[in-house]
């Protein structure tokens, strides 16, 4: 047993003083083989704790089937770093923003269009406690009162940027406190009278969330919480890429010059990121301030340590500054883990998707297009159809409201896309025979953060031709969870034995298509795919999904750890919307972030 307490502007640990040198690495942006280097890194660095956020959607992906094994195996994961002499913070939801899917929230809580949010709703509290129930007696043996690494649970996450339910807040924490959670409990927000007046409850440590200007910062804090140890929880000293936008940087100048500042005025602080890791699969989350703004896959944050966990500018910076205040031992890191460019893998086999719709999903009717969370669903993609009576002319298809990107097809022809960033109606004719309209629309990942957070996906107010709404859909939910019952046909060539037909390259361009390459691995080692000119979709290793690719960038590789490659034969399938000069991928020994 151990305790971690608060002692006039001081955290002291087994009633010694002690300043929390921490940074930030989630267990679930990270394979869990590469958790150790991470860790062994934070340490030769010279922090002391690591912190990371409970993402609430991986470990109740849905409703009552709960996941705490592989990259969701946070108990795994802060036992390894007590192992290696590490406090831990925790920071466990049930929202945690994190540019992750939803700010971590479950997709299905969408399925009550009367729940409200992150508020003193009981319907929603709810389902908070069930989720408590099952997660806080895992961390409970792993608290410092019962021997264990964790010093330190957060309260909700920057909630004074959203809200000011106090009674909410207070629940939360009566909640956690009532689960045998007897170690710090903290709350964080950004350090402006407003977010400080919704975020902070009584009894209950304030810390600050910022980038820069740290004295003012903590001055602010000062003013609604006198005495008390200074805490950074959030030190941003890098950021996060959109897409369609340049890629994001900071100079490691900076980073040290705010962290001198932040040491100087005697503060704990916890760097975020330290090691961002990777949006595996469809778990990036977006913003929306002046419009949607959809996040990459990378999550490398232009932090301490890359996407791939090599050291940066940043890292050998901060230790240099770290030294001035702390006595640090020799740098040891871990062996550099091995990087390798297996080459091209030419794609050998197609499969368009309108002949695989049964092998992937079985259709539903209902009068309205109704979004992916009605009907069980969370990421991934979804398809409308509709047959539409003729002749019509000068008439154009209006998406009331689509979220995110809708490809869409008459009689299976791409007759274009409806992007919620940029609205539009199609013009369309109907011959009198009429036309069948399919509409397939991408989820690109759900607000994290602020006040549109609450935000299905799909097709979410109807479709109309001209000022008619069209009724009677078939909706055919497309997660692509699986991939096994695809079937490939050679790419132009015939089977000899006639049962697989042939896929010809002009059909590959008139609808969305799932390629299928091999390569071989006779030694596995870090690798980075490219799709130089592919249009954009989805990429799958060996039925792994790494996540989304787009020319519009600014990423042009998704990261591929070593872990996820087998010795001897791999398989990459590639989920491509629009089309490809050629159906070829590369595996590169570097990351191109844009």
């Amino acid at each position: 047993m151990a305790t971690f307490t608060v002692s006039g502007n001081q955290f002291a640990y087994e009633g010694r003083p002690v300043r929390l040198l921490s940074g930030a690495i989630h267990y679930f942006r990270v394979v869990p083989e590469y958790w150790r280097d991470r860790l062994l890194k934070l340490k030769a660095c010279g922090l002391n704790t690591v912190e990371t956020y409970v993402a609430w959607n991986v470990h109740e992906p849905e409703e009552g089937r709960f996941v705490f094994d592989g990259i969701a195996d946070l108990e795994s994961f802060v036992r390894l770093a007590g192992e290696l002499g590490l406090h831990v913070i925790v920071r466990p939801s049930p929202y945690i923003c994190a540019e992750w899917e939803f700010g971590g929230l479950p997709a299905w809580l969408l399925a009550d269009d009367n729940m409200r949010l992150r508020c003193y709703d009981k319907a929603y509290l709810a389902k908070v406690d069930a989720y408590f129930d099952e997660l806080l007696p895992r961390l409970r043996p792993l608290l410092c009162t019962n021997g264990g690494p964790i010093v330190a649970l957060q309260i909700e996450n920057e909630y004074g940027s959203y809200g000011n339910d106090k009674q909410y807040l207070e629940y939360v924490r009566d909640g956690m406190i009532a689960r045998g959670m007897d170690v710090l409990l903290f709350t964080s927000d950004g350090p402006e009278d407003h977010m400080l007046q919704g975020g902070m409850i009584d009894g209950v440590l304030a810390t600050v969330n910022f980038g820069s200007r740290a004295a003012e910062a903590f001055a602010k804090l000062r003013e609604y919480q006198p005495e008390g140890p200074l805490m950074c929880m959030e030190f941003w000293n890098g950021w996060f890429d959109h897409w369609m936008e340049p890629h994001q940087s900071r100079p490691a100048s900076e980073v040290a010059e705010t962290l001198e500042e932040m040491l100087g005025e005697g503060a704990s602080v916890n760097f975020y990121m330290f090691h961002g890791g990777t949006n595996f699969g469809f778990l990036n989350g977006a913003n929306h301030i002046a419009r949607y703004e959809p996040t990459v896959g990378s999550y490398d944050y232009d932090t301490l340590l890359s996407e791939c966990g090599e050291p940066t500018a940043k890292f050998y910076a901060t230790r240099e500054v770290l030294a001035r205040y702390v006595e640090l031992p020799p740098l040891e890191l871990p062996e550099p883990l091995p990087k390798r460019a297996y080459g091209e893998v030419a794609m050998t086999g197609a499969a368009p998707l309108f002949a695989q719709l049964d092998a992937l999903s079985t259709p539903v009717r209902r009068p309205c297009p109704e979004p992916m969370e009605k009907l069980g669903q969370a990421y991934g993609f979804i398809l409308y159809t509709v047959q539409v009576t003729g002749p019509r002319s000068g008439m154009e298809l209006i998406l009331q409201e689509v979220r995110d990107r809708a490809l869409v097809f008459a009689d299976g022809v791409y007759v274009g896309a409806v992007e919620r960033w940029a609205p539009a109606g199609i013009p369309l004719e109907v011959p009198a025979a009429g036309v069948r309209i399919d509409i397939l629309v991408e989820n690109m990942g759900r607000v994290n953060y602020g006040p549109l957070l609450r935000d299905p996906k799909g097709i979410t107010c109807g479709v109309r031709l001209g000022n008619q709404f069209l009724y009677d859909w078939e909706i055919r939910c497309l997660p692509l969870a699986e991939l096994g019952g695809l079937t490939f046909g050679d790419i132009g060539v015939d089977a000899s034995d006639g049962s697989v037909e042939p896929v010809r390259p002009s059909q590959l361009q008139s609808q969305p298509t799932f390629y299928r390459g091999m390569f071989r691995v006779e030694e596995r080692a870090d690798t980075f795919l490219r799709l130089d000119g592919w249009t954009k979709g989805q990429a799958f290793l060996n039925g792994f999904n790494l996540g989304r690719y787009w020319e519009a960038g600014p990423t042009r590789t998704l990261y591929v750890p070593a872990p996820l490659l087998r010795e001897g034969d791999n398989e990459i399938v590639v989920f491509e919307l629009h089309g490809t000069v050629a159906p070829v991928a590369t595996l590169t020994d570097r990351a191109d972030l844009g």
